[in-house]
């Protein structure tokens, strides 16, 4: 008799057999082949990985052109495992030309299996031992879906408790509609609308984690000054340039989103030629602009912008490619929930029926190990992550 072994089973499988503990760890490493895209990299170099992961027993996918060195430089994608590219390091450890240095920094940051964590300006951390859940509570009039407005106070209060009890580690509130084609509203009835729902939420609730959802540095730091936690910014800080000091002085967490113009014109701007790489790069970019001002790794946390000047095909590209933005340090949020791709992918349902089609982003959150996603209905993505997760072990 014989059977395949799950891959989230093989650890405890090999701890079953009695092996030694260290050994479990090893081959553990051998059993999954780890595709890795190198962009941009000296042909030279190219082929100097090439001939070394061949062989250490991986492979090294490179255009002909690279192998005549014709260009200066092509991409490749490698295909090892940890063994691989652990012989690989060690191999080209003391190659210091051809950019490969650069290389093995960036490749052993990666294999290093850092797990990502956010730390609040009060101390408190999110080790996102689970994923984590954060309910979004819109104080507007225009939200693209209805029952997530919460204009009532008495409504306002209820729905908090709710998403409490539901289990939401973060509460989303936004005081502008950020919807393709929504017009911008002014900081000051942002401003109006959200901060004494900050106020109130704080009081009966002081250890509510808040993210303010506002590209205005204004109107984050006056959150922050209510008892906000963290700033999710659409802009990734491109909108008001303040917003890079702000989040050095306050050590306020930030999350960085992708998205090109702006809510009313972004659905113009969707033209990529490869979606997951170009909203990568971007995003690496507004984090290492942070980083250099001195806001640190766990202060930041990185959002593809799903429904963000993407059209269908891109926005299920990059949910299919979620694992592209994990293996930096950073957290990844995915923000899907009751979007309009899940309504055209099946079949042109309105807001108020895309929760089964939200689920299955959440379960793709939770198979490619990010940390965070951002939902309307709490209760229901909540259960789905945690038995899910559980499944996995």
């Amino acid at each position: 008799m014989l059977y395949k072994v799950a891959k989230d089973s093989l650890q405890e499988e090999l701890a079953n057999l009695k092996i030694h503990k260290d050994s479990v760890e090893i081959l553990t490493g051998k059993s999954e082949i780890i595709p890795i895209k190198l962009v941009s990299v000296r042909t030279p170099a190219l082929n100097i990985i090439k001939q070394e992961m061949l062989a250490a027993g991986g492979d090294c996918a490179i255009p002909a052109s690279a192998l005549t060195c014709a260009t200066d430089r092509e991409d490749a994608i490698l295909l090892g495992n940890r063994k691989h590219y652990n012989i690989l390091l060690y191999k080209i450890a003391k190659m210091n030309y051809f950019g490969l240095s650069k290389i093995i920094e960036e490749l052993t940051s990666m294999l290093a299996i850092e797990k990502p964590q956010t730390v609040l300006a009060d101390g408190r951390i999110l080790d996102y031992a689970n994923l984590g859940i954060m309910g979004i509570l819109n104080i507007t009039p225009d939200s693209f879906y209805g029952e997530s407005r919460n204009l009532g106070n008495n409504n306002l209060m209820s729905a908090v408790e709710a998403m409490l009890h539901e289990g939401a580690e973060i509460l989303d509130i936004g005081g502008e509609s950020t919807r393709p084609g929504s017009e911008a509203v002014t900081a000051e009835a942002e401003q109006k609308r959200i901060i004494p729902v900050i106020s109130e939420i704080k009081k009966a609730y002081p250890n509510t984690i808040i993210s303010v959802d506002t590209y205005r540095a204004a109107t984050a730091k006056a959150a922050i000054d209510a008892g906000a936690d963290i700033i999710n910014d659409i802009s990734a800080v491109e909108a008001d340039p303040e917003m890079v000091d702000l989040v050095a002085s306050t050590k306020v967490p930030i999350i960085l989103m992708h998205m090109r113009g702006t809510p009313k014109d972004m659905q113009t701007k969707c033209e990529y030629e490869n979606v997951t790489q170009e909203v990568l790069v971007y995003l690496l970019e507004r984090a290492a602009l942070l980083e250099e001002k001195g806001v640190s790794k766990d202060k930041i946390i990185l959002d593809p912008g799903i429904g963000f000047a993407k059209d269908v095909n891109q926005n299920l590209e990059l949910m299919r490619n979620l694992v592209s933005f994990t293996g930096f340090g950073y957290p990844v949020l995915l923000a899907a929930s009751r979007k309009s791709t899940i309504g055209a992918v099946l079949g042109d349902l309105p807001a108020e029926e895309r929760l089964e089609g939200t689920l299955a982003t959440t379960a793709q959150a939770v198979n490619a190990r990010v940390q965070l996603v951002r939902v309307h209905d709490v209760k229901e993505n909540f259960r789905l992550a945690r038995m899910l997760e559980a499944i996995r072990g």
